[in-house]
């Protein structure tokens, strides 16, 4: 009797289990995100199974990095192979910059067909911060900017980045508007961004990174880096994509309030007060994959261009204040016009809540507003 209850109990675990198992794999088959290197901007329409990647327009497509964001244990492979295809880097230099791509549900069952588009783009010159990534897709708050193209050119296509990623860290946030960086209305036209110095917790007291100052740059932000000491955290981020004019003004608009209380490195310091930064630099790059960081960006003999706001002039206000700010050469530079067409030139900008925030220096809650930014340039 308990031999016969003893088989029966086995039986019915086996059958148990086998449903378990095939139950939890998952049938769903997708491409719900697409990043990479050169990645501004992923367009996905999936009732008609089309993506169509934007892309910086001097990147090297016979070899595009691209992540795809797919269901829980999908896969996606290309219908056929290309010469340089590797890991998740594609060739999508022949045949119009397109190629199809398969996704194969978990279950093996689903196996949709999607059309990979990459259209190559230009930064934009003027930025309003009105546009949002969605945000059920990044736990904060990811700003992009998107002209489409015209007979006369390409789109204009910039996402920006921030210290957002890192932040995710610290376990200090609940939502999207704990950040540094979020996107809120009240701008000087429409939404702005807004930028705050914030306490890293006791996360941050462990790894000696007691602040995050709420920035803004085009450029990338590399999580992996962060928190390998203050060296490491100033490398996490990289300035400039590529650039085919001549800069001559960084123009926009702003609202400052400073924190109540300067640290650094998690000690109060008496008599210092906080105060925000916003630069811009143009410099040379004769390789796509070479950028400047935090911790070259502004003395790297690489440098053609600075524009960087005066200290006198990072005034508090609580009315939206115009700003002007000059491109200077830098190194006895000038631009050579047959490399600025072939894209050796990266131009990159920054805005930050607390100016020596990379430094672990600054006051929690300061606080910086920006709207309606505008590169001017040189007619080509």
């Amino acid at each position: 009797m308990k031999i016969k209850t003893l088989t029966s109990y086995f039986f019915v675990t086996l059958v148990l289990s086998s449903c378990i198992q095939e139950e939890a794999l998952n049938s769903e088959a997708a491409i719900d995100g697409c990043t990479g290197a050169d990645v501004q901007l992923a367009n996905i329409n999936p009732d008609e199974k089309i993506v169509d990647v934007y892309v910086h327009q001097g990147a090297n497509l016979a070899k595009q990095e691209l992540i795809f964001t797919l269901p829980e244990g999908a896969t996606i492979k290309p219908n056929s192979s290309k010469e340089g295809d590797s890991d998740n880097f594609y060739n999508f230099s022949e045949e119009g910059n397109s190629r199809m791509f398969t996704v194969t549900s978990e279950d093996g069952e689903y196996q949709p067909t999607y059309t990979i588009n990459i259209k190559p783009t230009e930064l934009p010159t003027s930025y309003h911060f009105e546009r949002l990534l969605d945000t059920e897709k990044t736990p904060y708050h990811i700003l992009y900017e998107f002209a489409p193209s015209t007979s006369q050119g390409v789109s204009k296509v910039l996402q920006w980045s921030s210290g957002n990623p890192g932040f995710a860290l610290t376990g200090m946030t609940n939502n999207p508007t704990d950040y540094p960086t979020v996107h809120v209305g009240g701008g000087y036209n429409g939404k702005c961004v807004k930028l705050e110095t914030k306490d890293t917790g006791s996360f941050g007291a462990m790894v000696k990174m007691y602040i995050a100052a709420g920035n803004l740059f085009i450029g990338n932000f590399d999580v992996s880096k962060a928190l390998a000491g203050q060296e490491g955290a100033l490398k996490a981020t990289t300035f400039g994509f590529q650039f085919y004019k001549h800069p001559k003004e960084l123009k926009g608009y702003y609202k400052y309030k400073a924190g109540p209380v300067y640290t650094a490195n998690g000690e109060v310091q008496s008599g210092e007060k906080d105060r925000f930064d916003i630069y811009a630099i143009m410099y040379e790059a004769e390789d796509n994959s070479f950028m400047l960081d935090g911790t070259n960006a502004r003395t790297s003999d690489k440098l053609v261009y600075l524009a960087q706001l005066k200290a006198e002039d990072a005034l508090e206000t609580d009315q939206w204040t115009e700003f002007k700010i000059p491109f200077e050469p830098q190194n006895g530079k000038t631009i050579n016009e047959q490399k600025l067409q072939e894209g050796k030139y990266k131009l990159g900008i920054v805005f930050s809540s607390s100016v020596y925030g990379d430094y672990f220096k600054g006051a929690v809650g300061s606080t910086l507003y920006i709207d309606e930014v505008e590169l001017s340039c040189e007619e080509n």
